[in-house]
């Protein structure tokens, strides 16, 4: 294991912040009357959430395999992402490195934190260049690399992503949303060998809970715990606990539907390759394809016409429209309106 002072990257006035601990999550009781925290009496839903996942943490924790302490989670990866920001990078100071194109989110709330966003842009196969990265990582007050692998919205994974742990002088942040759908290893399998390391991954995509909101960050005990003293006390609500310790139980019909998205994404572009307008298919490890288009603003358009959503990529990547796998008829539906451009 790679031995790094992790408070060194840590604001100072994180260090010195106290965790908000409720009481009754971190005691155990019998029959208790819980007069604490000004709740209802009445009601399904009347209580707080657990503010500390607990249960949920140890079910993902002999799921993954991984500690429970080593576990985080959070009300989106979105809010992850958030946390993770305030936690290392001073305001007006340190400055965030992103890949580009990417999921948007990593610089949205880096300049919400006042933080400069670096690019580092992508080569011709939205891979990152490391003679860029290496010169990149040495700016001063770097921080934080947020790397996104399957990258959205390109689709492909980020090869040798080792190296980038290696080789930057502060945290990274692998974002796996979409690594259900890749044959890509996880980077879960380093987080004990590096503790500059945090996985993000999320129950949004393969899991079909976009809607629940729950997203998970895998670190060192050490971050988990910054995290925990950083978010909000009841971030992930009860509701969204339960339904996903549900989903939890429910492996075989998890893994049946990831199969469908698989063969109907196998099936999918199979019929793109036949669509007269289209120029390029980008290869992809996610639940969803870039296309290029002769005239993706037309197909755009006609496709926002038909009430057929996807999501505009031009000018940032000239020409390409992002369209996710949907079930067959919706699939069906997409190909006969492509084929009527």
């Amino acid at each position: 294991m790679t031995t790094l002072d992790i408070q060194k990257f840590v604001r100072k006035n994180i260090q010195e912040l106290k965790p908000y601990i409720s009481f009754r999550d971190n005691n155990q009781f019998i029959k208790p009357l819980m007069m604490d925290a000004n709740e209802s009496p009445f009601g399904e839903f009347n209580r707080y959430p657990d503010s500390t996942h607990k249960n949920l943490r140890d079910k993902i924790s002999a799921f993954k395999n991984i500690a429970a302490n080593q576990i985080a989670l959070g009300n989106g990866s979105d809010e992850l992402i958030d946390l993770i920001i305030k936690i290392f990078c001073e305001p007006k100071k340190d400055s965030v490195l992103v890949m580009n194109p990417s999921f948007a989110m990593y610089g949205f709330y880096a300049s919400i934190n006042e933080n400069k966003v670096l690019p580092l842009n992508l080569n011709e196969k939205f891979e990152i260049v490391k003679e860029d990265f290496l010169n990149s990582s040495k700016e001063n007050q770097t921080k934080l690399l947020f790397i996104c692998s399957p990258n959205n919205p390109t689709g492909n994974s980020i090869s040798d992503i080792e190296f980038y742990i290696k080789n930057f002088q502060g945290i990274v942040v692998v974002d796996e949303a979409y690594i259900e759908f890749s044959e890509q290893k996880s980077c879960l399998e380093l987080i004990n060998e590096y503790p500059n390391l945090i996985v993000l991954q999320t129950f949004s995509k393969a899991w079909g809970l976009a809607g629940a909101r729950v997203g998970i960050a895998y670190s060192s005990v050490e971050i988990t715990n910054l995290i925990y003293t950083v978010k909000s006390p009841f971030n992930v609500n009860i509701l969204s606990q339960n339904l996903v310790l549900e989903k939890l139980d429910q492996i075989e019909d998890f893994q049946n539907n990831l199969n469908e998205i698989l063969k109907e994404r196998d099936w999918l572009k199979n019929q793109l390759l036949s669509v007269k307008c289209i120029s390029k298919i980008y290869p992809t490890d996610a639940n969803f394809f870039l296309i290029e288009f002769e005239n993706a603003e037309k197909v755009y358009s006609t496709l926002v016409e038909n009430e057929i959503l996807t999501s505009k990529r031009f000018p940032q990547i000239p020409n390409c429209i992002r369209i996710n796998v949907g079930n067959r008829n919706e699939n069906e539906i997409l190909i006969n309106t492509l084929k009527n451009i």
